[in-house]
């Protein structure tokens, strides 16, 4: 009976959805991201004021904590946008989807090209990580009941910032002690001559070796769930694979998904509370850091898509 409520209620939601849809896209005015942001439900969170972690406009951050306001845990997320694009007003969904869980959310902006290149967006979100420790409600979270996550370029950040510790270290955080890192359909192994979004952000760095995650990869890192569409045809899902069977041969943690019918964009969009129909990707997320807060190494792995990969 809970299930068929639950049910129902995604389902009058996405009906709201339908006519901003048909609304934008006749004006051709608004975005995907907007929709999102106009229906989703706001009574399981509150916002606190945003956070300055430097002096550049672009270095702040917003939290968010549940209603209640005793969060279990802190995620923060990167997003995406190939190290030139991005707000983090536009991610307010995924506050939504995990507050109702009952863990703080931060979303920070960071520097971006032209402003910057490699390697600012990690000296960036180091900081924030940083300020997010120093911070009085979320400080007792930081580093140990703390997992951070991204999406495309934010799941590069978030990767390397736990592979590579030095920026963490210099921000005064320990890597090694974070609860656990998520990476959606990111880059992890790529040749940055190949592209034009990474021979801009990239190219100057010499080896080219020291941009990319795979190279980093360690068994001490803090458990990583890399998830990706089977049909993401931007970021190769074998970047997920190669990274979590590199650390597991090594014998570290890492735990790989993949989900049938799903790109690029859909695997984040999925996060809304409004869209979970698409792919269980906000459940297997909570799995993991429930799991991780319990003590466990492993993820509950789903038995029901042929597409499923773990690393045990």
């Amino acid at each position: 009976m809970a299930t068929l409520k639950r049910d129902e209620e995604q389902l009058r939601r996405f009906k709201r959805v339908i006519p901003l849809l048909l609304f934008c896209l006749f004006l051709q005015a608004c975005s995907p991201l907007t929709l999102v942001d106009a229906t989703l439900p706001e009574d399981s969170w509150k916002q606190l004021e945003p956070v300055d972690y430097g002096a550049d406009p672009r270095q702040k951050l917003d939290i968010y904590i549940p209603a209640d306001g005793d969060p279990k845990a802190l995620l923060v997320f990167f997003y995406g946008g190939s190290w030139d694009s991005g707000e983090r007003a536009d991610y307010r969904f995924i506050a939504a989807a995990f507050t109702a869980a009952g863990y703080a959310v931060a979303i920070p902006d960071y520097r971006l090209y032209p402003q910057v290149r490699y390697p600012a967006f990690l000296e960036d979100s180091a900081e924030a990580l940083a300020a997010l420790a120093a911070h009085p409600e979320l400080g007792v979270l930081v580093p140990e009941r703390t997992f951070i996550a991204g999406h495309s370029a934010g799941a590069w950040i978030s990767v390397m910032l736990a592979l590579e510790t030095r920026w963490l270290r210099a921000s005064g955080v320990d890597p090694d002690g974070l609860a656990g890192v998520v990476g959606i359909a990111g880059p992890y192994d790529f040749d940055p001559a190949r592209y034009r979004a990474t021979r801009r952000t990239f190219g100057h760095v010499v080896p080219v070796s020291l941009t990319q995650p795979l190279h980093f990869a360690r068994k001490d890192a803090p458990p990583l769930l890399l998830l990706h569409g089977a049909e993401d045809t931007t970021v190769e899902p074998v970047d997920s694979r190669l990274l979590a069977e590199r650390i597991q041969a090594m014998g570290g943690r890492a735990d790989y998904l993949f989900y049938d019918d799903i790109g690029h964009l859909r695997i984040v969009g999925a996060l809304a509370p409004q869209l979970t129909w698409i792919a269980p990707v906000q459940a297997d997320i909570l799995s993991f850091m429930e799991a991780r807060l319990a003590g466990a190494d492993g993820l509950p792995v789903r038995k029901d898509s042929a597409e499923t990969r773990a690393m045990k």
